[in-house]
Parts: structure tokens; sequence; C-alpha cells
């Protein structure tokens, strides 16, 4: 990810075996990734933000440049360029940017109308919009914009800023369960990942999960004696 070349804010870093040590927003470009290392602050969370027309990137550069810790995630795949396979970085989800913000915040970069305090990067209200919660209601009778709680979204920033081309994004049915018992993997690129052991695709597999946006993430392969029970 781009960011900040000034912005050292850290001061609890959940650290990992196995990967290049990096940070939102530390790191120094976009091919260096990220990683879970940030101040929390209890009045931030982290907000689901919709990017139109494919500008999820853009939309988290932008956001980065203007000092906010925001996130997408990604995964290599190979694609066919000139008859030959080529190695590139993709979004996961496509459309979805991850922001942690006060609501403050979020209102000026999505949609600011107060001329007293100017969007930090007012090209984004044009293209980034929220990702309401359908299963609230808030003020007016508005369903409020929909945020993930902090212990998932570390949990699944963890599990998917390996940029692991062995990613996948599943539904119900693409998988089953193999125990009921949730482990953490101890070893490994996935290191400190906390799920359920599934089977999908053939393999042994971790799975993540975003609740609110109904998003679910599983790992790569991961070898028993890597995982431990909660």
């Amino acid at each position: 990810m781009d960011a900040l070349t000034n912005a050292n804010k850290a001061t609890s870093p959940i650290t990992r075996c196995g990967l290049t040590p990096m940070a939102i927003p530390e790191a120094v470009n976009a091919q260096k990734g990220v990683s879970v290392e940030y101040a929390p602050d209890p009045d931030k969370r982290w907000y689901v933000l919709r990017a139109s027309y494919g500008r999820e990137i853009l939309a988290e550069q932008l956001l980065i440049q203007s000092g906010v810790y925001a996130y997408v995630p990604k995964r290599y795949t190979y694609i066919e360029v000139k008859g030959r396979p080529k190695k590139v970085l993709q979004c996961l989800i496509a459309n979805i940017v991850f922001a942690y913000l006060i609501p403050r915040q979020a209102m000026m970069f999505v949609r600011n109308n107060d001329p007293d305090e100017p969007s930090p990067a007012p090209q984004l209200s044009e293209f980034l919009s929220f990702y309401y919660n359908h299963f609230v209601e808030g003020e007016n009778w508005r369903n409020p914009p929909l945020t993930i709680p902090e212990h998932e979204m570390l949990n699944f920033i963890r599990a998917t800023c390996t940029n692991d081309e062995n990613l996948l994004m599943l539904q119900g049915g693409d998988f089953h369960y193999k125990t009921d018992d949730e482990v953490e993997v101890i070893c490994g690129q996935f290191k400190g990942v906390r799920g359920r052991v599934i089977r999908a695709r053939g393999q042994q597999r971790v799975l993540v999960a975003l609740t609110a946006l109904n998003c679910l993430c599983a790992t790569a392969y991961i070898p028993t004696p890597f995982l431990q029970k909660i």
C-alpha cells in the first residue's frame, strides 16, 4: 500500500513469523503490503466503504495519503499476457474498502457538505459511498453505515495480508467444517489467525468470517501440527 512516510503511529504491533514487517499505513508501497500494526482508538470504527467503477485501489491510496488507516484485501493470481502467464495482485472483494475512522471523518470522506471543514480528499466523495447495515435501524429510520468489530477485522487482516494466491472467498456450500472447535494458527505465514477448521477444494484450511458483511474467507492449506485448539 502507498503510505505516508512520516506516519509512525503503531503502538501495539501484532507480530507474526514468516512475513516481512509491514504496517498500516507505514508500508512504503503496494508491493510490500500491510500488517496489523496501528494505534487502537476507542472512538474509531472499521467502516466498510463501497468504491464504484472498480476504484477500490485508488480509494485506498487516497485515504492513506490523507492519514487514514485503510485496507483492501488482495491476492496474487495469474493472467495470460501475450500467451504467457503473469502473476498480478487482484482485489479479493470487489469494490470494497475498509477504513479506520471516527464517524465525522467517515462523513467527510464520503459526502462532505461542510464548507468550513473541507474533505482532505474531495475526489473520494465522487465514487466512495457507505455500505449500509440493513439489519439495524439507525436515526430517522435509516440504516447506519456498516462497521466491522475490531477483533474480526484484525483477524481478517492477518489472514489476507499475505496476498497468498490460494486464499479463497467462499459461500456456505463450498466447504464443510471438520470440527466445532475454534483454533489458532501457531506457525507459518498465517500465524495468529483464528477460526474454524474446514475442508475446501480438497485441502484443510482455517475459515475467517466478517459476520456483518456475510464474508467468508479461507486461508491456504494449513497442516494439523500448525493448529492449536483455543
